[in-house]
């Protein structure tokens, strides 16, 4: 069995659910964590767990809402974090990508952000892109706080450094692109720092790279670990199972 550690699941992106969900079931996925990091998504996101009992939630705001999230937008996030099966806070953090026009906006609410989970004492999720330098420092500065780095793609150095602070990593499915060094990092940092991920829609693992993606996919990036530590998919299945419970409080 699986557990998708970040993906969404939105009416915008899917035109049926319940088909969606289904298909997880078929595909060896017990369970899946779905990021709402817009004020939308947000509220889409606690919907589902009124309908589906094995979904569960990270919340939190996204750097790209850094000049719209309001101190009205966080106390209500702090209310809605109370909810046992939200999971943690994310995806949070600093996204340079598009410029950084907002990069003291994104700084503060990435800040306030990591106050809260800390606060709740809750694992969070990190969004970081082009921005690498200030993402480690700004968690420095939160050291009680753990989570996962969402998406990694970064280098070895960068994993290290990450791992040694208590984080693991989200490995998705760049992990299976021809050329990827993603392997490589993988195998270096071991099986017992990472947690795996589609981040669906987006980055569809190969063999259906540039098609649209789904948490049935996750076997995919499963097996590629299995193929990097050469171990029986069983073992790597189950020691994935141990991370993610580790880091997430999960029912």
């Amino acid at each position: 069995m699986f557990i998708d550690t970040h993906c969404h699941l939105s009416k915008e992106d899917y035109e049926d659910i319940d088909k969606i969900i289904e298909d997880n079931r078929n595909n060896y996925v017990d369970k899946i964590i779905v990021s709402g990091c817009t004020r939308d998504s947000i509220v889409e996101a606690l919907d589902l767990l009124n309908k589906y009992d094995d979904v569960y939630v990270t919340i939190g705001y996204h750097p790209s809402e850094a000049l719209i999230t309001t101190d009205e937008d966080l106390k209500l996030l702090k209310k809605q974090l109370k909810n046992n099966r939200v999971v943690g806070v994310g995806e949070i953090g600093l996204d340079y990508h598009y410029g950084k026009e907002d990069i003291e906006q994104q700084k503060t609410l990435f800040r306030k952000q990591l106050e809260i989970a800390q606060e709740l004492s809750l694992p969070v999720v990190i969004h970081s892109r082009d921005a690498t330098f200030d993402t480690i420092n700004i968690l420095k500065e939160f050291p009680d706080v753990k989570g996962d780095i969402h998406c990694f793609s970064g280098s070895i150095e960068t994993a290290r450094i990450y791992v040694s602070m208590g984080y693991k990593l989200g490995i998705g499915g760049v992990v299976t692109f021809k050329n990827s060094t993603l392997p490589k990092v993988v195998e270096e940092i071991g099986l017992s720092n990472i947690v795996i991920e589609t981040d669906s829609p987006y980055l569809t693992p190969e063999p259906f790279r540039g098609k649209q993606n789904s948490s049935k996919y996750l076997s995919l990036i499963a097996d590629k670990i299995a193929d990097i530590f050469d171990l029986p998919i069983e073992d790597v299945s189950k020691r994935l199972l141990e991370n993610t419970y580790e880091l997430f409080d999960l029912e």
